[in-house]
């Protein structure tokens, strides 16, 4: 496949549907949490390990994957090509949803968790995938900007997913109950296992290419070494992908039970709040993914300003269509002005905005921890807009300079996803301990971690002759 010279949005766009599926059914899992809590009677710790068995998943699959490339003695999505990989993908998620119908019969906790881990199972083969096939469909210096449209595309599916989910188990806001039934979960599932096999029939005869372009500098790079774990940047990053993913998961997973157990929130009355934290890594990616619609500098300043809170506006409009009340969240437009100083300060350098953006995570944390109500609600909701630059941030430093080894390399920052699977259980069961508002420490630690790295990533590749000039932005 030759180089598009523009973005090829007739290929793009049924791509980017796989993007919605994965943010649909990770931000759904937050609501999963506290109403598998009460039905199944969880500690903290075991409702957390909805968490570890989704992001665990990817660590599988990836592993599953290495491990039959090798056997072939060759690239598993090579062989089968790019759509077929995709489609099957999808499969395998399709067959994880089928799962929640015995499960609910049974009120089987484990079997709800192999339902989800067979789900994103499936996800895994679609990243491995999806991602360069996203940067591919276009010109190479706005590939990073398709990516962010990509992720924010997947934070629409983070922002209504939740809402779905929700509705589908207490009914709407106006005629809400508190009355949980496991069987509930039915009927939204295996509706998305339905349109995974739709999508995978549809992809599978879309103009989408059976494999990217790769740039000629990354197939003859001189001076490459023989493993891509030979790069400090990327053994450094991969431990920063797994405290990234880490604190973006248990973040909002653990927001419910400090909303219920610590202001008086209802299971049912959580919903708007898990689907605001998505919708500030959609504002955050949206802000990040205007180089992908214009190369006018002009428009591109102004464009800064009017995505977030057009992204903002679209969490309004389906909050209100599902009869949530709106008041609580105009506030919040104030907070989205910090987002759009701190990406105007970053000044392009991907290594400035994971420092800049990691700095004002701690912060808003701190606040999160030692301050009550509704502050502390929106203090910790405000995380979703400084973690939502940082994957491409923390992508681009990892792979920067490993030539031949960049793919072997993204399939390792690919496996420290399952850093959702490691630390939102760890601080369930730290809340245990010291109460769910001071468990959040862990997110201080995690971006602590981030910090260190913005400034090593950048020493390490300045002394190897790599330095950034333009603007990054996005997400996972």
């Amino acid at each position: 496949m030759e180089q598009n010279s523009k973005t090829n949005w007739a290929q793009f766009i049924p791509l980017a549907t796989v993007f919605f599926f994965w943010g649909f059914v990770a931000a759904s899992n937050d609501i999963l949490i506290p109403v598998f809590k009460e039905a199944f009677t969880l500690s903290q710790f075991e409702s957390q390990l909805v968490s570890f068995a989704f992001y665990i998943a990817y660590t599988v699959g990836s592993l599953i994957y290495i491990g039959i490339s090798a056997a072939m003695k060759t690239d598993l999505i090579n062989k089968i090509g790019y759509k077929n990989s995709l489609a099957l993908g999808l499969g395998i998620s399709a067959v994880g949803t089928l799962l929640f119908y015995p499960a609910a019969n049974l009120g089987s906790f484990p079997l709800m968790l192999s339902g989800l881990f067979i789900v994103a199972l499936g996800f895994s083969l679609q990243q491995t995938v999806a991602n360069p096939l996203a940067i591919a469909l276009g010109p190479i210096k706005t590939g990073s900007q398709r990516l962010t449209l990509a992720g924010g595309i997947n934070n629409l599916g983070t922002t209504i997913g939740p809402l779905i989910v929700n509705l589908a188990i207490f009914g709407s806001a106006v005629h809400a109950t508190n009355t949980l039934d496991i069987q509930s979960v039915k009927v939204p599932y295996l509706v998305l296992g339905a349109a995974f096999l739709i999508v995978a029939i549809f992809l599978k005869f879309s103009p989408l290419p059976d494999k990217p372009a790769i740039a000629e500098e990354e197939k003859d790079s001189v001076g490459s070494r023989s493993s891509a774990l030979k790069y400090p940047q990327l053994v450094l990053g991969m431990i920063a992908i797994f405290v990234y993913v880490g604190v973006e998961v248990s973040t909002a997973s653990n927001l419910p039970e400090y909303m219920i157990k610590n202001l008086g929130f209802t299971t049912s009355q959580v919903a708007p709040y898990i689907s605001l934290y998505w919708a500030s890594m959609m504002i955050g990616r949206w802000t990040g993914a205007v180089e992908a619609f214009t190369d006018n500098v002009k428009s591109q300043k102004v464009l800064r300003f009017v995505a977030p809170y057009l992204a903002f506006g679209i969490f309004l409009a389906v909050n209100a269509f599902f009869g949530h009340d709106l008041a609580p969240f105009y506030v919040y437009g104030l907070i989205i002005l910090v987002l759009i100083l701190a990406d105007m300060m970053s000044k392009g350098n991907p290594a400035n905005m994971l420092l800049i953006f990691s700095l004002i995570g701690i912060l808003a944390i701190l606040i999160g921890m030692f301050t009550s109500g509704m502050v502390s609600v929106y203090a910790l909701t405000s995380v979703g807009l400084f973690c939502s630059t940082l994957w491409p941030c923390i992508f681009t430093l990892a792979v920067s300079g490993l030539g031949k080894n960049t793919s072997q390399g993204s399939s390792y920052l690919i496996m420290m996803i399952m850093g959702g699977a490691i630390i939102s259980p760890l601080q369930g069961l730290l809340a245990e301990a010291i109460g769910i508002q001071y468990s959040y420490i862990i997110g201080i630690l995690c971006f602590g971690y981030l910090v260190f790295y913005a400034l090593k990533a950048s020493s390490v590749l300045k002394a190897q002759g790599i330095s950034f000039d333009k603007k990054l932005s996005g997400g996972h």
